[in-house]
């Protein structure tokens, strides 16, 4: 028998477009028994069951006297399930006095499936059996292949499946996560106002949001901020803490209150290691520009002073939210005249590495800012983006990359 050709026949049969794992495994027994080189009469499907630790009959088929349905082996009466994950392959006399009044004499046991453990042992969760008056000893090659292609087919399956839940679910990640961003631009009275996330993987810890209240048309919260893990689970945080501002914003009177009750609620649902940076601040209709903010252990913002081109950075007024459910934070103020800009951004911008190892660094960015001064807030978004992307686009590792760029226009 041609072992090649055979593995290529039995791949073949299993790539068809099959239902179940049994469906496949009784189309691939159905040619096995029909197959003029394999001198077979019929053949079964043994299917491990782990609560009663036995097979059960799964299905059976062919020139053979019909067995109970359901009709079971114990694994402890039957030593050939416990040697078949060694030699895959096994051809014997029968010993199964019932099996042997249904006329079973000789029959061979090929094990499918990924192996599990059960009670101590290791076995297949499929077993093919054929009968025939006479199996030859070396039929245990073209067996063996059968087995193993089978086996790769379920494990093949059972990977596409995993994989197509897993995009569903990625799928829906993403679509909950782009819900919590808000629009890109806005425009609050003097200021115009333009954010971008973009994440490292399909979703990401970075976030920005516009909080605004029916009750107050004279004060907007804008926030940044940036989960220290990685993939779901940063964007999981993510979520949590937006929702936490977009619902805490109707009730706060005092910012540094707000942001307190926001650093005990992740301390509580979150481990100390999921930590997030947090900026925070509020821009009023003041006729002096007066805006307020917490910095909660964030990269701190830039803020370019169109009269003079001087950048001041907006720096921490307390630590990062979620390990220390104690601290306390200290608003602070600053003021923009028109023409100024302020750009709020994530690690992600000033740490993205080059395939030199260089970081693009808050030097670069103070630069391209300034170099932007007069381009609006989505152009200057777009362009420093664009930038940091080119510095980064060698490098396998990334981070997520935020920006939020508000100007006094008027």
């Amino acid at each position: 028998m041609d072992q090649h050709k055979l593995y290529n026949t039995i791949r073949l049969m299993t790539e068809q477009n099959l239902g179940t794992e049994e469906e496949l495994i009784c189309h691939v027994l159905e040619n096995i028994i029909r197959h003029e080189a394999i001198p077979v009469k019929g053949g079964r499907i043994w299917k491990l069951d782990p609560p009663s630790m036995s097979y059960r009959l799964a299905l059976q088929m062919g020139d053979v006297e019909q067995i109970g349905r359901d009709f079971r082996l114990k694994i402890e009466d039957y030593p050939l399930f416990l040697q078949l994950p060694q030699k895959g392959t096994i051809v014997q006399d029968e010993t199964n006095q019932y099996l042997r009044e249904h006329g079973i004499t000789v029959y061979s046991a090929t094990g499918v499936g990924e192996k599990v453990h059960l009670g101590g042992h290791v076995v297949f969760p499929y077993v093919i059996a054929i009968n025939g008056d006479y199996l030859p000893e070396d039929m245990t090659y073209a067996l063996n292949i059968i087995g193993s292609v089978l086996t790769s087919a379920l494990q093949s399956r059972r990977i596409e499946s995993k994989a197509k839940l897993l995009e569903a679910d990625l799928d829906k990640a993403r679509e909950i996560q782009k819900s919590i961003l808000p629009e890109h631009e806005l425009s609050f009275h003097a200021y115009d106002i333009y954010g971008i996330s973009i994440p490292d993987r399909v979703v990401g810890g970075d976030f920005f949001d516009y909080l605004d209240t029916a009750e107050d048309s004279d004060r907007l919260g804008v926030v940044i901020g940036d989960a220290a893990s990685k993939g779901l689970s940063a964007a999981a945080q993510a979520l949590y803490v937006s929702g936490a501002l977009r619902m805490g914003i109707e009730y706060q009177t005092k910012m540094n209150s707000y942001i307190g009750k926001i650093n005990r609620l992740v301390n509580k649902t979150f481990s100390p290691e999921q930590f997030i940076s947090l900026f925070y601040l509020e821009l009023t209709t003041s006729e002096k520009g007066l805006v307020f903010y917490v910095n909660a252990g964030h990269s701190h913002p830039m803020l370019l002073r169109r009269k003079d081109d001087e950048v001041e950075r907006l720096k921490a007024t307390g630590q990062i939210i979620g390990p220390f459910p104690g601290e306390k934070y200290r608003i602070e103020f600053t003021t923009m005249d028109r023409g100024d800009i302020l750009l709020l951004f994530t690690d992600g911008i000033t740490e993205a590495f080059d395939d030199n190892k260089e970081m693009y660094g808050d030097e670069r960015l103070e630069r391209k800012l300034r170099s932007l001064k007069d381009r609006s807030p989505k152009e200057i978004s777009q362009l420093i983006l664009e930038e940091v992307q080119l510095h980064n686009r060698l490098v396998e590792y990334s981070d997520d990359k935020t920006l939020v760029v508000i100007k006094k226009a008027r």
